[in-house]
């Protein structure tokens, strides 16, 4: 893979995976976009060291508190943090339901049609939820443990291995559902999709080790990118989602779904 190809990756994977257009889904239609054939489980990996990392450093003040409330999880006789309760409790169930549907995303998850499918069911339930159910957004999930809550964002995030659903859309989705602003509820997914991202990382990690070459520059090149472009890309959507809402969003969703149908029965 050239490096030019290796900046393009970076930069789709550094945005779509905080902008709710699904990075999956743009990932696994760029090889037949570009002619070109998949990249490689180890610039898979270094892609997602790099949007893991734009994460930490974005929130490395919430990362810190939490850090201090996790010590204190484990003390009985203190005050747990209800937002350590909500994103481990949350964090539990998507790791529990990813074990579940596994099999059936890397079956069948993978197919255009389904994709396009995905894109465009999942962008009409973010902008309907957040239309409908987003009107009184009292909850503070950081400030109350909400256990119906985080097992329902938990479940939805699991979902997002189906390429096409979107792991930010479909967990801001679930949490504008329980009637948390759009600022809270960007702020929970991004930091929810840390241990998804790093759990994903060491879960492939023995199928890197079994790799005969590892294009070390290529995997430089998209780390880079991707952290650079992740970083651009949560200061955009948390500065920007309560003025532009989700309209936007869906509907470059569907007419992306409408791209991929179109090539694909051309």
């Amino acid at each position: 893979m050239d490096y030019l190809s290796s900046i393009l990756y970076g930069v789709i994977q550094g945005v779509t995976e905080f902008l709710p257009v699904s990075s999956s889904g743009h990932l696994a239609l760029l090889p037949q976009v570009l002619k070109i054939s998949d990249p490689g489980v180890s610039f898979d990996l270094s892609m997602h060291v790099g949007t893991a990392l734009a994460v930490m450093i974005y929130f490395k003040r919430e990362l810190w508190a939490l850090t201090l409330g996790f010590g204190d999880f484990f003390k009985l006789k203190k005050k747990r943090d209800p937002q350590v309760v909500n994103l481990l409790f949350a964090t539990m169930i998507s790791f529990i339901a990813i074990l579940f549907l596994k099999k059936i995303a890397f079956d069948f998850g993978r197919s255009p049609l389904v994709i396009a499918i995905n894109l465009v069911v999942f962008g009409l339930l973010m902008w309907g939820v957040d239309k409908v159910y987003g009107k009184n957004c009292e909850q503070k999930i950081d400030q109350v443990i909400m256990w119906k809550a985080s097992f329902f964002i938990g479940l939805m995030q699991a979902l997002a291995i189906f390429p096409g659903v979107s792991r930010s859309g479909i967990t801001i989705t679930a949490c504008r559902f329980f009637a948390l602003s759009r600022q809270q509820s960007s702020r929970f997914s991004f930091l929810l999709s840390l241990p998804v991202i790093w759990g994903g990382f060491f879960f492939k990690l023995p199928e890197l080790m079994e790799s005969p070459t590892i294009d070390f520059i290529n995997c430089l090149i998209g780390t880079g990118v991707s952290f650079v472009t992740g970083i651009l890309a949560i200061h955009f959507f948390i500065s920007t989602i309560n003025r532009i809402g989700f309209g936007g969003f869906t509907l470059y969703r569907i007419i992306l779904a409408l791209i991929i149908l179109l090539t694909l029965y051309n």
